[in-house]
């Protein structure tokens, strides 16, 4: 491991602990939805029904909430084109493309590692 959490609070500060907003973030980013919403998004610019299609499982009402938490987190973008019928894409933004940089070895770890991890 190249960086330990006491590297990081002596680097940035008290963080992770109760009540700091990096508890929050991570939250978001790691939920299980945000994780595989983010991912999806890994692949380019979708639009609603392919979203939900990509992340299986997903109801509306949490790809909806998903997406607001994400796209105030400033991880994802929506762009509403004013057409007949309304059309509107989701794009990861430079924050969520580094974000995903940095996630994607760790989600190539789990696929590789959860089925022998995982007792069914």
């Amino acid at each position: 491991m190249t960086v330990s959490l006491a590297e990081i609070r002596e680097r940035s500060g008290e963080v992770f602990l109760e009540g700091c907003p990096t508890r929050v973030v991570l939250d978001h980013v790691m939920s299980k939805w945000g994780v595989l919403v983010l991912l999806a998004l890994t692949d380019g610019t979708l639009r609603w029904g392919e979203l939900r299609r990509e992340v299986e499982g997903i109801s509306e009402k949490m790809l909806a909430s998903t997406l607001r938490t994400l796209e105030a987190d400033g991880l994802v973008a929506r762009t509403s084109y004013p057409e007949v019928p309304p059309r509107v894409e989701y794009s990861l933004t430079d924050l969520g493309r580094a974000l995903m940089e940095r996630m994607l070895p760790l989600v190539d770890w789990v696929a590789e590692h959860a089925s022998g991890m995982v007792r069914r």
